[in-house]
């Protein structure tokens, strides 16, 4: 877990998952975004700084702000670390909203968000 910088985002990770390290981190950041915990300009903890409290290699924190950098949600700045983009908050804020939507619809018809989640894992059939 971590928590520091008065940014109020929890970053969890489970070592005995499947899904890889670096891809676990990365998700925490997108759903602290589209929780609205992060915003445009706010800067994420060093590399460093989250290994450490994690008790991850640092390369492992490289490799999912990397990532989340190729998405377009971070800027890497020399000295000055990982900065959460405008692309980043104005898409997700979009994101979020049509995700309520997709909830509100599905309590409404009585199907539990693990077969809400199934069904866009798995799109159907003739849906590019």
């Amino acid at each position: 877990m971590y928590n520091k910088y008065g940014l109020g985002v929890l970053f969890r990770i489970d070592p005995s998952s499947s899904q890889p390290l670096f891809e676990q981190l990365a998700a925490q950041v997108r759903l602290a975004l589209l929780a609205g915990d992060l915003a445009h300009g706010e800067r994420l903890p060093s590399a460093r700084e989250i290994a450490e409290a994690l008790q991850i290699n640092q390369h492992t924190v490289l490799h999912a702000y990397q990532s989340l950098r190729d998405e377009g949600l971070l800027e890497l700045r020399r000295g000055r670390g990982a900065v959460i983009t405008a692309r980043s908050t104005d898409h997700y804020q979009g994101l979020a909203h049509s995700l309520e939507a997709v909830r509100t619809e599905a309590r409404r018809l009585g199907i539990p968000l693990s077969a809400v989640a199934r069904m866009i894992e798995q799109p159907t059939e003739g849906a590019a």
